[in-house]
């Protein structure tokens, strides 16, 4: 019984990281909304074939693109809006739900993993201002966020 345990919880993990990837660009492309900033989502950006896509990074892509006009706290909110998904699982933590078994702890791992923010929403966050001044002189939305 621990060999079919195990199995499940490692295909619970695998699919609960599929669906945490989608709500993680979700999130911030509902914040991108919510602020009125137009972006893009492209999954699988810039691969050819199944393998190579499901080999290499990124995965999904959310682009916002500025006007120059908006704050930079705006990009930054949406840049840092997935570590919202933290909540619940720390909030079955605080409540103190038991998760005993393999399969719920691989479904709160792989939901975890997906709540942390990208490099690349990191970097959206802390320069945010210089992109929309970039935005505005070129043009150009070179920053974006990808879930790797």
């Amino acid at each position: 019984m621990f060999g079919l345990e195990l199995l499940l919880a490692g295909c619970v993990l695998v699919g609960t990281v599929v669906v945490g990837l989608v709500v993680h660009e979700s999130a911030h492309a509902f914040s991108l909304r919510l602020f009125g900033i137009e972006y893009e989502v492209s999954y699988f950006p810039g691969r050819g074939g199944v393998l190579a896509r499901l080999a290499s990074c990124p995965w999904a892509a959310v682009r916002p693109i500025p006007t120059g006009r908006e704050p930079p706290w705006t990009l930054r909110i949406a840049a840092l809006a997935p570590a919202l998904l933290a909540a619940p699982p720390l909030a079955i933590g605080a409540v103190g739900w038991p998760v005993d078994s393999p399969i719920a702890t691989a479904a709160i791992i792989g939901w975890l993993a997906c709540s942390i923010p990208s490099p690349q929403d990191f970097s959206v966050a802390f320069y945010a201002h210089r992109a929309l001044e970039d935005a505005v002189v070129d043009g150009s939305g070179d920053f974006f966020s990808r879930a790797d």
